[in-house]
């Protein structure tokens, strides 16, 4: 049996260990008891985006996205679908720019929306503008490792 995974909760953000074949059994927190995976985006502020990013042991995709932009509100179902496809595999954040621009200018967030993917705590893909649901999901599966 391989070494159980990092999973931070979505509701109270304690960081969970989950064995690898345990994470489409419903897991739950063992500080809230609230499901670790609901099949939907999370949003985060900076504070909750550093703890998701280095303390989750599978793959973390964030939207980088502000509500004044139409090509971000166009892509938001796609990327909520693509969430209920991705997860337990990969945890999906989404990230305000506006709100967070600590954060978007961190990582040289330059057009939204922008998505990036990141394991192990570092980015290791990223790609700029809308994309479909399909697409996002083709590409995520072809730049995690995990995935």
């Amino acid at each position: 049996m391989a070494d159980p995974l990092h999973i931070v909760c979505p509701h109270c953000d304690a960081v969970n260990r989950v064995a690898n074949e345990r994470l489409a059994d419903q897991p739950v927190c063992g500080k809230c008891t609230k499901t670790l995976f609901e099949g939907k985006p999370l949003d985060v502020d900076s504070a909750r985006f550093s703890r998701h990013i280095s303390r989750n042991d599978i793959p973390v995709l964030v939207d980088f996205w502000a509500a004044w932009c139409g090509p971000c509100r166009m892509m938001a179902p796609a990327y909520a679908q693509a969430a209920g496809r991705l997860e337990p595999q990969v945890r999906l954040l989404k990230l305000d720019t506006e709100a967070s621009q600590d954060i978007a200018g961190l990582f040289g967030i330059r057009s939204i929306p922008t998505i990036a993917l990141f394991q192990g705590g570092k980015e290791i893909a990223r790609q700029a503008g809308a994309m479909d649901a399909g697409s996002i999901i083709s590409w995520v599966q072809s730049r995690a490792r995990a995935a």
